[in-house]
């Protein structure tokens, strides 16, 4: 979603980055137990495909599918820990290739904006391709889910009244009005081709003022329900769009990319079993299954590590 992004994502109830993208929290979300040590300690990647340490960026969304892969090799007998709400993906992919986080849910198109960010892929597929190849030669990408889930450009309602923006509005209105409208997003979106970058150089919208608050998180969606932005980087299976009757602008030069929900990791711990097993949710996981679970993890507040049961379960996968 974030890249970024790319990446959550409902009511994203996890630390957030203020200072930098650097700042990193390993709290655990919910019932799930996150390691305490340093995630920035060099450490050897384990060859053993026994055991295999899951990361997750801190939003909820990446903490419940970091829950469902965990819990999807746990039942095949490997044994897991996690590495919760690490921070963005200029932390957690320099943590992959180092090792010392082993799997995590990524989204493709974000991540490969953030290894190349001259990238156009123009596909799914093509997103895929182009990510594989950038990837440090350690580290592996496998089946995309259909599940996406992309940043946006967001107004809230009050903003789309004064403007007459509707859905079929497109980021490029944003234009006339940018000398008063405050973007609030998280603080990497400021140097990210898929942020400030890619807005002025494919739509030249430059706004008035940026915010840094969080990805698409508690702080940004306040900051636009108090109206102290006008506008949010906010993911688009976000509940709070409709809720409160915001407006999400088309992106038709398809800046924000592709998003689909896909595994990454350590080449050592991704065994055949593992690779099916983790192939396997990736073919049952649907945007529309996200929303939900976004929606029990956020509005809801249910448990992060019981929603992704109850959802393996659902759709006949082991849990």
């Amino acid at each position: 979603m974030t890249t970024t992004f790319t990446s959550g994502r409902a009511s994203r109830i996890a630390a957030v980055i203020i200072a930098s993208a650097a700042a990193v929290s390993l709290t655990a979300c919910g019932s799930s137990k996150a390691s305490s040590s340093n995630p920035l300690a060099p450490k050897a990647a384990s060859s053993s495909s026994g055991s295999i340490v899951i990361g997750s960026n801190n939003f909820a969304e990446s903490t419940v599918l970091a829950d469902i892969y965990g819990v999807t090799l746990k039942a095949q007998g490997i044994k897991v820990s996690y590495k919760y709400n690490i921070g963005s993906r200029e932390v957690t992919y320099g943590l992959l290739k180092n090792g010392d986080i082993q799997l995590m849910p990524e989204y493709n198109g974000a991540l490969l904006a953030y290894l190349n960010k001259n990238a156009t892929p123009t596909s799914t597929a093509d997103t895929d391709t182009e990510l594989s190849a950038q990837l440090a030669s350690g580290l592996e990408v496998l089946n995309p889910s259909p599940a996406q889930d992309r940043d946006s450009l967001t107004v809230n309602a009050s903003t789309a009244a004064k403007y007459h923006l509707t859905a079929s509005s497109t980021i490029a209105d944003l234009v006339p009005y940018e000398s008063d409208l405050t973007l609030g997003a998280a603080p990497e979106f400021q140097t990210r081709q898929e942020g400030l970058l890619g807005l002025a150089s494919e739509y030249n919208l430059k706004f008035k003022s940026f915010k840094a608050l969080d990805a698409g998180g508690p702080l940004t969606e306040g900051a636009l329900k108090a109206n102290s932005i006008q506008v949010g980087d906010i993911f688009t299976t976000d509940t709070t769009i409709s809720a409160d009757g915001w407006i999400t602008l088309q992106d038709p030069k398809n800046l924000f990319g592709y998003q689909n929900i896909v595994p990454v990791g350590q080449k050592s711990v991704l065994t055949p079993s593992v690779v099916a097993d983790l192939n396997a949710v990736s073919a049952k996981l649907t945007t529309a299954d996200l929303l939900q679970l976004d929606t029990q993890t956020g509005s809801k507040g249910a448990d992060p590590l019981t929603v992704a049961t109850a959802w393996l379960k659902s759709v006949g996968l082991p849990a």
